[in-house]
C-alpha cells in the first residue's frame, strides 16, 4: 500500500528530474544539462568545465515523464497494448498511468500477475465464462491490500459468492461502481452487504497523489446494475436489501435489478428513489407492477433517461376499489410525460398492453422489448411514434411484418436483436425469415450491428443488406435448426455470407450457420482480414478450413466452432496457429480425449481445457487459450485440464 509520504517523495523526485539542480545557478541552465564554471584567484588555472553527473539518466528520466504524461490521454485499450511493446521504458510508463484493466479471459492471467503489473488501476472489467470455473474469489483476495482506491469493477460470466460481494464492499473505501452481466452463485445477502457497506465513510483512505494520480472524493455507491444475473436465494435467506442503502440522500446513479426474481421492500424502494436526487436509469424487477412503476417515475428526479418497466402488469393496489381503468391509464400517461429526459426504455416481461404516450415514444433512442410476447397489431401502437430509435431488441414473435413496421418508420437504427422464444422449438413457424431482413436492409440503411435469429433464410436477402448497409461492424445470423440451405433455392449459404464478407469494409464479428460448404470460408479469408471474433455453426468441413482461417485472418482473435467434425489430422495441421488467438472454443462430435492431449503436448504454453456432454450444446468441449502463467489447478467434474 502506497502511503501519503511515499506519494511525496515520488513527487519532489519527479520534480527534480525535471528542474535544474539546486546547488547551481539557474541563469543559463538548458533543460536539466548545463556547463558550471568555477573561477579561483590563481589566473593560471583559467576556466574549469565541470559536466553533471550522470547527464544521459537526467535525459532519460525526463523522456519518462513526458512519456506517462502523454499516455494519460490514450484510452483505447489496443493503442495502449500497442504503446506497451515499443520498449522497456514505454512498458514501465503504461502500467504506472493505466486505470482501467480490461481481461477479456480470466484464465490468461493469474490475479497476482495483474496486479502487480498495473499498480494504480481504478477499475477492473473482468470476463470468464461461469460454468467453467470462473471464480471471482481469487481476483478480489489479490486486489484488496493493493487497490484501496478501487471505484469500479464490471464482470461478466463470472461465479460470484456472497462472501465476494461482502469483502468487496469491505476492502475498497472509494468503492462506488458494481455491474454483473451473466453471472451466477449469489443472493440478496451478498447484495445487502454491498449496498450496506458502499456507504459515505468517516475518513478518506489513503490513495497516492503523484502528478499521474488523483485522488477522487470519497463517496458512497453510484451505480449497482445486475443485468441477465442468475440471483438465487432459499426461501429462508432473502434479505432485505434495498433497505440496506443509507438513509439519507445517496449518490446513486443507476439502480438495475430485472433479474433479481424475489419480492422487493417497494416502500424502500420508493423512499430510496426519492432521496437519489442524481439517479438516471433505474430497471425493476417483474414484481413491481404498472401502478407501482407509475409511484417510482413521480417520484424520481427529471434526469431520468433509462427505465426498466418491470412486469409491465396492472395489478390494483390492495384494499382499492374497483377503479376505472382510462383513469389509471391517464395517470400514467401523465406520469411518462414528466419524464421529459427519458429515452431508453425495456422490461415488459408480463405485457398485458403495449400503449406509451407519444411525447415518450418520440425521445426514445433505445427500446428493449426481449422478454414481450407482443404481435405486429400490439407493437405498431408504439413504434409508428419512435423515429428516433437506433437500438432495437424483440422477439420473434412480430414477425416480418413487426420488422417492416419497423423499416419504415426507424430510419436512424444502428442496432437491431431478434431473439427466439426458443431455440429448441422448430416447430414454430411464425417467427422472421428473410423478408423480414429485406425490409430492414431497405429501410435502415446506417444498421451497423445485428443479431438475428430466424427459421429461414436467402443468399438473396443477405446480399441485399450487405449492399445496402456496407457500415457493418457486427454480423450474427442464426438459422434455427441444423444444415438449413437457402429456403428458396436450396442451395447453400456460402454466397450470402461471402457478400456481407466482401461489401461490408468495417466487419469485426461475425456469426455464419445454415448450410455451409468450404467456399464461404473462401470468402471470409481473402476479405474478413478486420475480423476478430468468428462464429461457426454446423459448417460441412469438406476441406480443412479451420487451418485456412486461422492462416487468412490475421486479426483473429476468438474463434467459436460447433457441430463440426474434425480429423487428428486437421486439428494438428492448425496447431502452430493457436498461439495466435486469444480463445478457441470448439463444440464437436467426433474428435477424442486422445487428440486434445496431443495438442496439449505440443503446446506446452496453451491451456487445453476437455468437457463431455456437461454444456448446453451437449457434446464434445474443447476450450483452448493462451495463459501467462501454469495451467489451473482448481479442475472440477465438469472439466478437465488438459
Amino acid at each position: 500500500m502506497t502511503d501519503h509520504g511515499d506519494a511525496e517523495e515520488e513527487d519532489n523526485e519527479k520534480q527534480s528530474r525535471l528542474s535544474p539542480s539546486r546547488g547551481s545557478s539557474s541563469a543559463g541552465s538548458g533543460g536539466g544539462c548545463q556547463a558550471l564554471t568555477s573561477k579561483s584567484g590563481d589566473e593560471g588555472r583559467g576556466l574549469v568545465d565541470v559536466s553533471p553527473p550522470c547527464s544521459d539518466q537526467v535525459l532519460k528520466n525526463v523522456i519518462e515523464n513526458v512519456i506517462e504524461y502523454v499516455l494519460e490521454f490514450l484510452t483505447c485499450r489496443r493503442d495502449r497494448n500497442a504503446a506497451s511493446m515499443v520498449c522497456r521504458s514505454w512498458y514501465r510508463a503504461e502500467a504506472q498511468t493505466r486505470r482501467e484493466i480490461f481481461i477479456g479471459n480470466c484464465f490468461a492471467v493469474s490475479p497476482t500477475r495483474a496486479v502487480a503489473r498495473f499498480r494504480f488501476a481504478r477499475a477492473l472489467v473482468l470476463k470468464g465464462r461461469g460454468e467453467w470455473g470462473s471464480r471471482f474469489s481469487p481476483w478480489v483476495t489479490a486486489m484488496a491490500a493493493p487497490y484501496p482506491w478501487l471505484e469500479r469493477v464490471c464482470l461478466k460470466h463470472m461465479t460470484v459468492s456472497d462472501a465476494d460481494l461482502g469483502l468487496l464492499a469491505r476492502s475498497f473505501p472509494s468503492f462506488g461502481d458494481l455491474t454483473l452481466i451473466s453471472c451466477s452463485g449469489f443472493g440478496t445477502r451478498g447484495l445487502a452487504d454491498v449496498a450496506g457497506l458502499c456507504r459515505l465513510g468517516s475518513s478518506s483512505p489513503i490513495l497516492p497523489t503523484n502528478a499521474n494520480f488523483r485522488p477522487v472524493p470519497y463517496r458512497n455507491l453510484r451505480v449497482l446494475d445486475l443485468i441477465s444475473s442468475d440471483v438465487k436465494d432459499e426461501d429462508e435467506q432473502v434479505a432485505d436489501w434495498i433497505s440496506r442503502f443509507p438513509e439519507t440522500t445517496t449518490c446513486l446513479e443507476s439502480l438495475s435489478f430485472e433479474c433479481v426474481t424475489c419480492m422487493i421492500n417497494f416502500a424502500a424502494l420508493e423512499a430510496l428513489v426519492t432521496r437519489s436526487p442524481h439517479l438516471r436509469c433505474l430497471r425493476v424487477n417483474q414484481h413491481v407492477s404498472v401502478h407501482q412503476l407509475r409511484r417510482l417515475m413521480e417520484r424520481a428526479p427529471p434526469q431520468l433517461a433509462k427505465l426498466g418497466t418491470g412486469s409491465f402488469r396492472w395489478v390494483p393496489a390492495a384494499g382499492a376499489p374497483e377503479r376505472s381503468l382510462n383513469l389509471d391509464l391517464n395517470d400514467f400517461e401523465s406520469a411518462f410525460a414528466a419524464c421529459k429526459s427519458l429515452v431508453c426504455l425495456s422490461g415488459f416481461r408480463m405485457l398485458e398492453y403495449l400503449h406509451l404516450p407519444y411525447a415518450v415514444c418520440s425521445n426514445l433512442i433505445s427500446l428493449n422489448l426481449m422478454y414481450a410476447l407482443i404481435t405486429p397489431e400490439q407493437l405498431e401502437l408504439t413504434i409508428t411514434e419512435c423515429y428516433n430509435l437506433r437500438t432495437f431488441w424483440v422477439l420473434e414473435t412480430i414477425g416480418d411484418k413487426g420488422l417492416k413496421l419497423v423499416a419504415e418508420i426507424c430510419k436512424d437504427l444502428t442496432e437491431l436483436r431478434v431473439f427466439p422464444i426458443n431455440p429448441s422449438m422448430n416447430y414454430y413457424s411464425d417467427g422472421v425469415s428473410d423478408s423480414g431482413l429485406m425490409a430492414i436492409a431497405e429501410g435502415c440503411p446506417k444498421l451497423r450491428t445485428i443479431l438475428y435469429f430466424c427459421r429461414g433464410m436467402t443468399n438473396a436477402a443477405m446480399v441485399t443488406m450487405s449492399q445496402n448497409c456496407p457500415d457493418l461492424v457486427v454480423f450474427r445470423l442464426w438459422m434455427i435448426g441444423r444444415y438449413r440451405p437457402d429456403r428458396v433455392t436450396g442451395e447453400p449459404m456460402d454466397e450470402g455470407f461471402g457478400a456481407i464478407v466482401m461489401n461490408c469494409k468495417k466487419l469485426t464479428r461475425l456469426a455464419i450457420s445454415g448450410l455451409l460448404t468450404d467456399k464461404v470460408f473462401e470468402y471470409i479469408v481473402n476479405r474478413g482480414k478486420l475480423i476478430r471474433t468468428l462464429s461457426v455453426w454446423f459448417a460441412q468441413n469438406t476441406e480443412p478450413y479451420l487451418k485456412y482461417v486461422l492462416e487468412g485472418c490475421p486479426n483473429l482473435q476468438r474463434l467459436e466452432i460447433n457441430g463440426s467434425n474434425f480429423s487428428y489430422a486437421e486439428l494438428l495441421s492448425a496447431i502452430h496457429r493457436f498461439y495466435n488467438m486469444r480463445i478457441v472454443w470448439l463444440n464437436l462430435g467426433q474428435i477424442s480425449l486422445r487428440t486434445c492431449k496431443e495438442v496439449a503436448r505440443r503446446l506446452p504454453h496453451l491451456v487445453v481445457m476437455w468437457c463431455q456432454g456437461q454444456d448446453i450444446f451437449s457434446g464434445k468441449n474443447v476450450y483452448l487459450y493462451r495463459s501467462l502463467d501454469k495451467p489451473r489447478k482448481d479442475e472440477s467434474p465438469v472439466f478437465k485440464i488438459l
